[in-house]
C-alpha cells in the first residue's frame, strides 16, 4: 500500500495572524492614500497593495514601521485586543508571534506612548536594513550578541549590554551569532502618521 504523503510544511508567515484587513483599515483611519502610505514607509505602492490584499505578509521591522507610519501598535496592526489597560503583563499571556523570520512577544499593553517588546533576531536576519525614523528606541541584550551599527560606528553588545538612542540616527540591528539573539526593545510611538519616516534602503520588493 502507498503510504500517504506527508503534509505540506507551513509555508513562511503561516502563523502570522492575517494583517491585511487591519492595515487598509487602519491606513484608512489615517486619511492616507496608498501612495502616501507607501513612502512613508519606504516600500513602493505596489508592495504595500499586496500587503494589504493578503498577497504577501510583512516582516517585523515592516511592521514597525508601519505602526510608526499609522501612529499605533504592533498588536493594534494584528488585530490582538487587550482588555483594558492593566499594568501588568503576564508572563502566560505573552503569546509569541513570528514574523519574517524574528519572534517576538509584547511585554507592554497597547495604546500607550511606548511599545515594549522581547524580540529574538535570528542570524542573517534583516541585518543589512538601515532605519531611520523619528523618535527613541532603547534595547537591553538578554542572550546572545548584538551588532547594533549607529551611524558609522558598529557596537558589539552582549548581554547585559543596553543601547538607548535617537532614531534619527541611522541603525542597524543583526545577530553576531548563529544562535541569534533576544533582545527586550522599547521604542515610542510617532504622534503624526503623516511624519516623516524612512526605512532605507529598502525600495520595492522584500524576500
Amino acid at each position: 500500500m502507498k503510504a500517504p504523503d506527508p503534509a505540506p510544511s507551513p509555508a513562511p508567515g503561516d502563523d502570522l495572524p492575517a494583517v491585511a484587513p487591519q492595515l487598509r483599515a487602519l491606513r484608512r483611519r489615517t486619511g492616507l492614500t496608498l501612495e502616501a502610505a507607501a513612502r512613508s514607509a519606504g516600500l513602493s505602492p505596489a508592495h504595500l497593495s499586496r500587503l494589504e490584499t493578503g498577497q504577501r505578509q510583512p516582516s517585523l521591522p515592516m511592521l514597525l514601521t508601519l505602526a510608526r507610519v499609522y501612529a499605533t501598535t504592533v498588536s493594534d496592526l494584528l488585530g490582538e485586543t487587550v482588555a483594558d489597560r492593566d499594568a501588568i503583563v503576564r508572563a502566560a499571556d505573552m503569546e509569541p508571534t513570528r514574523a519574517g523570520g524574528w519572534t517576538y512577544w509584547q511585554a507592554g499593553a497597547s495604546g500607550r506612548g511606548m511599545q515594549a517588546l522581547r524580540v529574538r533576531v535570528p542570524h542573517g536576519s534583516q541585518g543589512d536594513i538601515v532605519r531611520v525614523h523619528p523618535g527613541e528606541e532603547w534595547l537591553y541584550v538578554l542572550n546572545g550578541r548584538l551588532r547594533l551599527r549607529l551611524g558609522d560606528t558598529a557596537h558589539l553588545l552582549g548581554p547585559g549590554d543596553s543601547a538607548h538612542f535617537d532614531s534619527l540616527t541611522p541603525h542597524r540591528l543583526a545577530a553576531e551569532d548563529h544562535d541569534g539573539v533576544e533582545l527586550l526593545f522599547v521604542h515610542t510611538l510617532l504622534q503624526s502618521p503623516t511624519a516623516t519616516l524612512c526605512l532605507g534602503p529598502l525600495t520595492g520588493e522584500l524576500p
